[in-house]
This record gives C-alpha cells, sequence and structure tokens, in this order.
C-alpha cells in the first residue's frame, strides 16, 4: 500500500490525531463502520482520539452503533488507559466520559499494567486517581509483569499525596516488592525523592529491607544531600535508619 492508499483508507485516523471533529463526523454520517476500521497497529479511531485528548471527536466515537469502550490495540491498551497516561494529566474529562460508559478500570494490558498505574505516575491526575480508586473500585494491588504496583510509580515520581491516596483507600501493601526486590521506598530513595521516601517510612516502610542485589533503600541515595536529608527527616520522626 503506498502512501496515498494508505491516507485515504486510515483518513479518519488521521483526522482523530489531528483533532478535526467536522471532518471525523462528515465520515461517519457516510460510513459509521469506520469507527471500527483498525489500522496496522491494531488502532481504531477512538484509540487516536482518546491519546491526542480530543474530547469532542471521542464524544462523537461513543456513540457509535457497537461501541466497545474497552477495546484494546495491539498492546492490550484501552481508551481508558490512554485517557489516563497523558503526562500532564489533562486527560480527566476523556477519562470520566469513558468512565460514564462503562470503562472497566481494573483491565490489564500486554504488560499487565491497568488505568491506576497511568495515573499514579503522574502528579497532576490525583483527582482522577480518586474517583477510580473510590467510585469506581480500581484495584490499587494489581502488580504488573515488572512487579510494579500503582505505589511503586508513585513513589518513583515522589508524590505524596498519590501515595496516601494509595495506601489509605486504595489499602495498597507498603512493602511489597518488584521483580528486583525493591520496595516503594528503595524507588522514592533511588530517584532521589526525600520527602516521599520519609511519608512512607512514617507509614510504616521496612527501611532494612534489601533488594534482590542487597541493598536497603538509603544505599540507593542518589547523592550524600538526598541521603543526609532523609537520616535526618527520619531521626525528628524518631526512625532510626543506621
Amino acid at each position: 500500500m503506498n502512501n496515498e492508499d494508505y491516507k485515504a483508507k486510515y483518513a479518519i485516523h488521521e483526522a482523530c490525531r489531528e483533532g478535526q471533529t467536522t471532518k471525523v463526523e462528515t465520515l461517519l454520517s457516510s460510513n459509521s463502520k469506520l469507527a471500527h476500521l483498525r489500522d496496522p497497529d491494531e488502532r481504531l479511531p477512538i484509540h487516536w482520539a482518546v491519546s491526542y485528548n480530543h474530547l469532542s471527536i471521542v464524544e462523537l466515537l461513543v456513540q457509535v452503533k457497537s461501541f466497545d469502550v474497552d477495546v484494546p490495540d495491539a498492546a492490550g491498551w484501552t481508551p481508558l488507559m490512554m485517557a489516563c497516561s497523558r503526562k500532564n494529566g489533562d486527560g480527566e474529562q476523556v477519562a470520566e466520559l469513558l468512565l460514564r460508559k462503562g470503562a472497566d478500570v481494573n483491565m490489564k494490558n500486554n504488560n499487565g499494567q491497568t488505568a491506576l498505574h497511568f495515573v499514579s505516575s503522574h502528579p497532576p491526575a490525583l483527582d482522577l486517581a480518586r474517583k477510580l480508586i473510590e467510585t469506581h473500585k480500581a484495584s490499587a494491588r494489581v502488580k504488573d509483569r515488572r512487579g510494579h504496583l500503582p505505589l511503586h510509580r508513585a513513589a518513583a515520581v515522589g508524590s505524596v499525596p498519590l501515595l496516601k491516596l494509595l495506601l489509605s483507600s486504595g489499602k495498597s501493601p507498603i512493602n511489597a516488592t518488584d521483580i528486583d526486590g525493591m520496595t516503594a521506598l528503595h524507588h522514592a530513595v533511588s530517584e532521589g525523592h526525600g520527602d516521599a521516601a520519609l511519608f512512607l517510612l512514617t507509614q510504616g516502610a521496612e527501611w532494612d529491607k534489601k533488594d534482590h542485589e542487597g541493598h536497603v533503600a538509603l544505599e540507593l541515595a542518589p547523592d550524600a544531600k538526598t541521603r543526609k536529608y532523609i537520616l535526618q527527616a527520619a531521626e525528628r520522626e524518631g526512625i532510626d535508619l543506621e
């Protein structure tokens, strides 16, 4: 298939990427089955519209007959996962629309990740994370193929509010390990997030737990300044790390 044929066949996918709402509406009016056309990546138009956060186009596509809100692409990503993976957290409106349509919050992609894994990587998405857990019963106890819980991700980005949510409402285990034997505390310390590390310690994180290479979390501090901060802050909380 040459480039021109490709563009013609997948015109609706391109329109969804570019945010061309009127064009999408015209194409659907002439042939509603285009909403179910998969491109070479097994993506439907809905996947592209959600990925690029074009709410008006998503609103059109969810009204198409036989719309499947949980339809996965080749990698197992659902539209909800894509909305939740928006780096600046601006996919909340699209995510809420998909949730109203009955999106399954606990579906896993091919790497075992759920929507909550992606939300937990983006601190601006705190409100969305709360809705997933408290309103839609997303589980914070699901591990992906690398053994990561959403808690590991929140620790790696240093978000104390997300950690609080996952431990309280989400009832996430605090000392669970990934395939490298690393806990959330290991991830927080290794990324230099002293405040997140301190919070985990005050919540019962086991500071002396070793990863598969025999390291306790404090040994993974990226520099002396971070290590000193954690030691002093922990001491003020009555936690002896030495």
